[in-house]
C-alpha cells in the first residue's frame, strides 16, 4: 500500500539549488533512512514532506486515510504548559476516544453511545493510556510531569516531542535526527520500540547503528541524483562501493571514447549525413561524462603538533558536587601518550563537568589537576561556533592566520584548509549565518584542529554532522597522534575511534573499562546473565559460574582478558612500526634524520619491552 508519492520536486534559495527533479515513493511498512551531505537539503526535504514548506516545483501526494507525524530538530511546544498538559493537549485520536468514553459515562441512559465508546476504547487499547505515556516519559528521563515546558532544556523538549509523537501511534512518521539529545540507553530503547511497533518511517539520522538496526531501506541524495538501496546501512555501504566502482569504470571508458571522438571532431566534420549530425550532437554528452569528477575530498592534515613531554595530565583525588548532587569523588587518573578514551554515561552523571575540570574551565571542590608543560588542549564543546554578524567563512579561519603550518616546514593557505574541510571556493565566501547546522559544526571543528592541539577533547562531535563528514572525521582521528578524549552517544563512532572507556554510572561512580562501547555492552549483558543465573541457582553455589572467569576456567578477570587481547594487537603493530624504521636506515639519510629515527626506534623498543612483559605476566596468570 502506497503511503506517499514524491513527484519531481525541486527546491532552491536564490541561486543556490538544493535539489531538483526528485521523485520517490514510500509504502506501508518501509523504514527509510535518508542520507545526504550537510547543505544539500535534508531538512528542507523533510519540511516539504511534513507540509511546513512547499517545493518550488513538483508535488507531494499522501494517501488520504493515513495519519502522519513529524519530529523536527527544534520542536514547537507551548512554553506555558506542563509536561503532562503537553501530552493531553496534543492532537491524539486516543485522547478523543477517552473523552467520548467519559461523556458516555455521564449519560448512562444512552446505551448505544456507551457501547460504541466502550468498543472504541477496546479497539484503541486506550484503557492503559496513562501507563503508556508514563512509561515512555520514564524511559526518556522526563520524570517531573508538573514541570513547565519553558523550564526544560533543549534536549528535554526534543524528548517530550518524541513522546507526544510515539503516543499518537501514527501510520507514517517523519523524523529529523531522532537520536539527538538521547543517551545510549534511550537510543537502544527507541531502537527496540521501532522494531516491535508497526510504524512506517522516513528519517534523517547520523546514527549509523540506528540506521543499521531500524531501517530496511536507504535513500541517498548524491550530487543531485537519488539512489535507493533495499536494505539496511551495511547493505547500503556494500552496494554504494560497487556503484562508485562502476561509475569510475564508466568514466574511464568515456575518457577513451572522448579521445577518439575529439580526434574526429578536430578534422572539422560536416553534418552532411544524419549519422554525422547525430555523432556531433553526442560529442558534448561524451565530453561531460569523460570530465565527470566527484568532489569527495577527504581531510588530510599533517598537523604540526607539539611533542608531548613525559607528563601529560594527572588527576589526583578529584571531587565535584553541585549542591547535593555529587558527580565525582576521589577520582584519580594519569593520562599516557596516545590514549584514546571514550566517555559514556546517562545525562546528568557529570561527563561535561569532567571535561571542564580537565581543561580548567571549572575548578574541582577537592583534589588537583596537574597538566604537563607541553600540553596544548583543543576543546570542541557542544556550544559550537560563535557567529559574528556579517562574517564570512574564510574570515573565521583567517583569524588564526593566513597560512597554517604543517609538518616538515610546509604550510597551507586558509583557502586550501577550508577545501580539505569540504568547503569549496564559492562556499568559503558565504556568510556564516547562512550555513546549515552541520556546516557550522564542521567549520567549528576546523577552528579547533588548526590550533595544533596535542590533547584533543570532543564533546558530542557527531551531532548535526552528516555521515560523509563523519567518515572523514574518523579517518582524521584514527591518524591523530596525540591524546584523545571523546564524549559521544554515537556508538558506531565510539567503536571505531576509542579503545578505552570511562563509564559514568551516577552517584560519583566512574568505571575504568579497557575496551570500546560494543565490548562494554557485551560485558554488561554477560554480567547481567550470570547474575541472573546465580540468583536462579542459589542451591548450587559450588557449580555456578563466576562472572570473573571465562567458561574455560581462566583466572583472568574480564578486564584483564580484554587487556590481554589488546596487548597482542599493540605488540604486533609496534613490531611492524619498528621494522619500518629499521628499513629507513638502509636509505641515504642525513645525520639529523639518523638521530631522529634512532630516538623513535628506542622509544618503540621500550614500548615493545614494556607491553611484552605485561603480556607474559597476564599469560602466566591465565594458566
Amino acid at each position: 500500500m502506497n503511503y506517499l508519492s514524491v513527484e519531481n520536486i525541486a527546491k532552491a534559495y536564490g541561486e543556490h539549488v538544493l535539489f531538483e527533479d526528485i521523485s520517490f515513493g514510500i509504502n506501508e511498512g518501509q523504514k527509510v533512512g535518508f542520507i545526504a551531505k550537510n547543505g544539500t537539503g535534508k531538512t528542507s526535504l523533510l519540511n516539504i514532506l511534513a507540509g511546513s514548506d512547499s517545493p518550488d516545483a513538483g508535488k507531494v501526494v499522501y494517501r488520504k486515510d493515513i495519519t502522519t507525524a513529524f519530529l523536527p530538530q527544534e520542536p514547537n511546544l507551548d512554553p506555558n504548559l506542563t509536561v503532562e498538559e503537553t501530552i493531553f493537549s496534543s492532537d491524539n485520536e486516543i485522547l478523543n476516544i477517552i473523552n467520548r468514553y467519559e461523556k458516555a459515562l455521564k449519560n448512562p441512559d444512552d446505551a448505544d453511545a456507551y457501547q460504541k465508546a466502550f468498543e472504541e476504547m477496546d479497539a484503541a487499547q486506550a484503557w492503559d493510556f496513562e501507563t503508556q505515556y508514563k512509561q515512555i516519559l520514564f524511559k526518556l528521563k522526563l520524570d517531573d510531569l508538573s514541570k513547565e515546558v519553558k523550564y526544560l532544556s533543549g534536549g528535554q523538549k526534543k524528548r517530550l516531542a518524541l513522546t507526544v509523537m510515539l503516543l499518537q501511534k501514527p501510520n507514517f512518521i517523519i523524523m529529523d535526527e531522532p537520536t539527538n539529545h538521547l543517551d545510549l540507553d534511550m537510543i537502544e530503547w527507541l531502537e527496540e520500540y521501532f522494531k516491535k511497533e508497526n510504524f512506517t518511517i522516513f528519517m534523517v539520522t547520523h546514527d549509523r547503528y540506528f540506521l543499521e538496526r531500524v531501517c530496511n531501506e536507504i535513500v541517498e541524495l548524491d550530487h543531485g541524483q537519488l539512489y535507493t538501496y533495499k536494505g539496511n546501512y551495511g547493505y547500503y555501504l556494500d552496494k554504494k562501493d560497487a556503484r562508485m566502482a562502476q561509475e569510475a569504470t564508466n568514466t574511464e571508458k568515456a575518457k577513451q571514447l572522448y579521445k577518439k571522438e575529439l580526434d574526429w571532431m578536430r578534422r572539422q566534420p560536416k553534418a552532411r549525413t544524419t549519422k554525422s549530425k547525430s555523432r556531433i550532437d553526442d560529442f558534448q554528452d561524451i565530453k561531460d561524462r569523460a570530465h565527470k569528477r566527484r568532489q569527495d575530498h577527504e581531510i588530510q592534515l599533517e598537523l604540526n603538533m607539539e611533542r608531548m613531554g613525559s607528563k601529560i595530565v594527572e588527576l589526583h583525588n578529584i571531587g565535584k558536587s553541585f549542591e547535593e548532587n555529587e558527580l565525582l569523588k576521589n577520582f584519580s587518573y594519569n593520562f599516557k601518550r596516545g590514549e584514546r578514551i571514550g566517555i559514556i554515561g546517562k545525562n546528568g552523571t557529570g561527563k561535561s563537568t569532567f571535561l571542564n575540570i580537565l581543561t580548567g574551565a571549572i575548578k574541582p571542590d577537592n583534589g588537583k589537576v596537574v597538566i604537563g608543560e607541553t600540553i596544548k588542549f583543543g576543546y570542541y564543546t557542544q556550544a559550537g561556533i560563535t557567529i559574528k554578524p556579517g562574517q564570512k567563512v574564510i574570515e573565521v579561519i583567517r583569524e588564526f592566520g593566513e597560512y597554517i603550518p604543517l609538518k616538515k616546514g610546509r604550510q597551507i593557505s586558509a583557502q586550501q584548509l577550508l577545501e580539505r574541510f569540504l568547503f569549496d571556493r564559492k562556499k568559503q565566501y558565504d556568510f556564516v549565518e547562512k550555513l546549515s547546522g552541520g556546516e557550522r559544526k564542521r567549520l567549528y571543528l576546523c577552528t579547533v584542529l588548526i590550533q595544533n592541539p596535542n590533547f584533543l577533547i570532543l564533546d558530542e562531535p557527531t551531532n548535526d554532522l552528516d555521515i560523509v563528514t563523519l567518515n572523514v572525521l574518523e579517518s582524521f582521528l584514527l591518524d591523530f597522534p596525540g591524546c584523545l578524549v571523546v564524549v559521544s552517544h554515537d556508538r558506531y563512532f565510539m567503536d571505531k575511534i576509542v579503545d578505552h572507556l570511562f563509564v559514568f554510572q551516577g552517584n560519583a561512580e566512574v568505571q575504568d573499562f579497557p575496551g570500546n562501547y560494543s565490548d562494554y555492552r557485551e560485558y554488561e549483558e554477560s554480567a547481567t546473565a550470570e547474575v541472573k543465573e546465580e540468583t536462579q541457582s542459589t542451591d548450587q553455589k559450588d557449580n555456578k559460574k563466576d562472572w570473573k572467569k571465562t567458561s574455560s576456567g581462566s583466572k583472568l578477570s574480564y578486564n584483564e582478558q580484554k587487556e590481554f587481547g589488546k596487548l597482542e594487537k599493540e605488540i604486533a603493530r609496534l613490531e611492524k612500526k619498528k621494522e619500518e624504521i629499521q628499513q629507513k636506515f638502509l636509505q641515504d639519510l642525513s645525520g639529523e634524520k639518523v638521530a631522529e629515527n634512532s630516538v623513535e626506534l628506542k622509544k618503540i623498543e621500550d614500548q615493545i619491552e614494556e607491553k611484552t612483559e605485561r603480556w607474559f605476566e597476564l599469560g602466566a596468570k591465565a594458566e
